[in-house]
């Protein structure tokens, strides 16, 4: 049975259905039939190929022999301080973070960001209705995943050119908010890369506190950008960051995807209840790993040159593309998000740039779900991950155009 959220810009789905796959695994079976025209450029996955900063292996090496006990579910004690030291260097928190209850270690951000909706469906109060829980469409796979292991009702929210790429806050109904459990918010958004401003945290912190319901932040793109630094929904938290935790993440960071850590920060009830969840149902994250975490919080320097070289294919990008498919450089996050419904829309884009380009990409459709209209806010575009380096990157976006110039002029 399909359910329709209230509100008019919302809608719900109460079973799973065959768009709720993993978008790679929908890519790969798009692309099956085919072979790449040109070696295989891949700007699919949002998996960093900078190089790994210097001081991972010499810090692994050194605590090799911690492998050999079990970690602590919320962390060792020098992680957590790193990581309440980083935010509070990092972002304009109302107070210092205390590492002893508001920041708990996370196996990498999608394990917490699954588990998280979890935990809200015990922490919150019960709700007037079906429970829900709220996230922007296109969206993480997790927030969906995590929707649905916990009992609410995925309501999505269309984050479209119209919404300025982030969820309409004003849209959303009171009948919707009272039965809230959670609302996921990214920024800066994946994929489009919009970043929410200080006023737009403080209107979804009003209403958080006014229905009650938790805001998980998603904050794992938050250290790529070429212009301003992103800001953190905790900064207007309040004293207590009530009613909101962010998540945060080395893998766009610091380029290290393998790594699988990350930590969650804020309402210390909450991560309380989190942590009682985490400590009998998921996996602890390996001390020696979280002593590379504490080097990564503590060096900028690889953070610096890698945002210098995301910052060298975003100008590629601007001379290579221009306002070709609505094109312009995205506030946050290393993604392009292409409008190609002039082309044919975005899986015979995709399936065209893999055949006669060589280069891989995401359908925009794959990433988001049918509103209540029938439109999937995602059609029409193709998710471009600037993973790669800036040589790989600029041939990668001259084969683009070059096919999707072609495509247009069919």
């Amino acid at each position: 049975m399909v359910m329709i959220a209230s509100s008019r810009v919302a809608q719900g789905a109460g079973s799973p259905s065959g768009d709720e796959r993993s978008p790679f695994a929908r890519l790969t079976e798009l692309l099956a039939p085919h072979q790449p025209g040109l070696p295989l450029i891949n700007l699919s996955l949002g998996e960093p190929q900078h190089a790994l900063p210097p001081f991972v292996g010499e810090v692994l090496a050194r605590h090799i022999a911690e492998f050999g006990r079990y970690p602590m579910a919320k962390g060792i004690e020098p992680f957590r301080q790193t990581a309440a030291a980083w935010l509070g260097r990092r972002f304009a928190l109302p107070r210092p973070v205390d590492p002893d209850s508001e920041v708990l270690v996370l196996n990498g951000s999608r394990e917490g960001l699954f588990l998280a909706a979890l935990a809200a469906m015990r922490y919150v109060p019960p709700r007037s209705g079906p429970p829900a829980i709220l996230m922007p469409n296109p969206f993480y796979p997790a927030y969906g995943a995590g929707a649905r292991a916990a009992g609410c009702e995925p309501v999505f929210m269309p984050t479209t050119a119209a919404t300025g790429f982030l969820p309409d806050l004003d849209a959303l109904d009171a009948a919707t908010l009272q039965r809230t459990v959670a609302l996921y918010l990214a920024s800066p958004a994946n994929p489009q890369g919009a970043v929410a401003s200080r006023d737009y945290f403080a209107k979804l912190k009003a209403l958080a506190d006014r229905y009650g319901f938790m805001v998980l932040a998603d904050e794992c793109y938050s250290e790529i950008y070429t212009g301003q630094p992103p800001g953190s929904m905790l900064e207007v938290a309040g004293p207590d960051f009530a009613q909101v935790v962010a998540f945060q993440s080395l893998s766009k960071r610091s380029n290290l995807p393998g790594l699988r850590v990350g930590f969650a920060a804020g309402d210390r009830k909450f991560l309380s209840v989190f942590h009682e969840l985490r400590n009998v149902a998921a996996p602890q994250v390996p001390v020696p790993l979280q002593h590379v975490a504490i080097a990564a919080y503590g060096d900028e320097s690889h953070v610096e040159h890698n945002r210098d070289l995301y910052r060298q294919k975003f100008d590629l990008a601007d001379q290579i593309l221009g306002t070709r498919y609505g094109y312009r450089r995205p506030a946050g996050g290393f993604c392009l998000w292409l409008d190609v419904s002039a082309q044919g829309g975005d899986e015979v884009a995709t399936v065209r740039l893999f055949k006669e380009g060589g280069v891989r990409v995401v359908p925009g459709s794959y990433l988001a779900r049918a509103q209540a209209d029938g439109r999937n806010p995602g059609a029409g575009y193709i998710r471009v991950a600037m993973v790669q380096d800036p040589a790989t990157t600029e041939q990668a976006l001259l084969r683009m155009v070059q096919v999707l110039d072609r495509t247009e002029a069919r």
